[in-house]
């Protein structure tokens, strides 16, 4: 009786312990969504190699696929959105009509085949940190730096006063953008 008790524990323990590890994530994966090119959103496990390589591996139902960010519009990893642009990876800061983005890949040299053909995309303007503003409605991404600060702001917040001082607050760090950003989007009469 108490061998029968004892392996009735152990069999229990072992039960538990193998449930358990079936609900974490393996290494390196992180919860996350895709969101591929036709608007479908795809929900798994994301492991992130946006700075390796320009893509994430999506873990769902069991199998295991590579998305480049040509592949894809958007990927959310751990609440953190990344929008796609011409295969780069781009860290959404700031969403709406403009949106205030982190470059966090680069895709320029990075081959893709079509049909029998390896072409080389083109990616984004930029290096890996640098701050964009993307205009949702004419699908326009403006790399912003502390030599164009003026003129970017000056076509992006289109007269919009408090955008605009907000933006002059920004000469020392562009991060600080953001908030001039999110002004623009949140003004009244749009």
């Amino acid at each position: 009786m108490k061998n029968l008790k004892l392996f009735f524990t152990a069999a229990c323990s072992l039960f538990l312990l193998q449930a358990s590890a079936q609900t974490e994530a393996p290494k390196g994966f992180s919860k996350g969504k895709v969101v591929l090119l036709d608007k479908t959103t795809v929900n798994g496990l994301l492991k992130d190699q946006i700075r390796k390589n320009a893509s994430v591996i999506l873990l769902a139902e069991g199998k295991e696929k590579k998305y480049d960010g040509a592949d894809i519009v958007s990927v959310e990893i751990e609440g953190v959105g990344y929008t796609c642009i011409k295969g780069d990876f781009f860290k959404e800061i700031s969403t709406g009509e403009l949106a205030f983005l982190q470059k966090s890949s680069n895709a320029s040299s990075k081959p893709t085949q079509v049909g029998s053909d390896v072409l080389f995309i083109s990616g984004t303007a930029g290096k890996i940190g640098d701050y964009f503003i993307y205009e949702n409605k004419n699908q326009q991404l403006k790399l912003v730096s502390k030599k164009n600060l003026e003129v970017v702001v000056a076509e992006s917040f289109a007269g919009y006063t408090p955008a605009i001082e907000k933006a002059k607050a920004a000469q020392a760090d562009i991060a600080r953008l953001k908030d001039a950003v999110e002004s623009y989007n949140n003004r009244g009469g749009k």
